[in-house]
């Protein structure tokens, strides 16, 4: 199959971009599927499941979630834990006036 980039218009080199990155997630859900069966498969032979080599964890574990120590007034779904960046919202809030005692939650 011999496609001629040269010839083809910026569109239609688009198109074809769109194309082959939906057929390389394609391929890689298939040759995923078939690397799992191929690594349960080796893993019978020896009398195994494949959890049980994996020491039955499929993800790494997270740490906890910090818990949050304040809220915006505004909105009270925006939580802020008090470690990392300040959210823009505190920065508003005490460029307003505010003190950060009076977002605690």
């Amino acid at each position: 199959m011999a496609i001629n980039l040269e010839k083809m218009s910026r569109k239609e080199l688009l198109e074809l971009r769109d194309k082959v990155e939906i057929a390389l997630k394609s391929a890689e859900k298939r040759e995923r599927k078939e690397a799992l069966k191929a690594a349960e498969k080796a893993a019978a032979e020896f009398g195994f499941s494949l959890s049980e080599l994996s020491g039955g964890a499929s993800k790494p574990a997270k740490g906890p979630k910090n818990t949050a120590k304040y809220k915006n007034p505004a909105n009270p779904d925006q939580t802020w834990s008090g470690r990392g960046r300040k959210p823009q919202w505190v920065h508003d809030a005490l460029k307003a006036g505010a003190d950060i005692s009076e977002l605690e939650i």
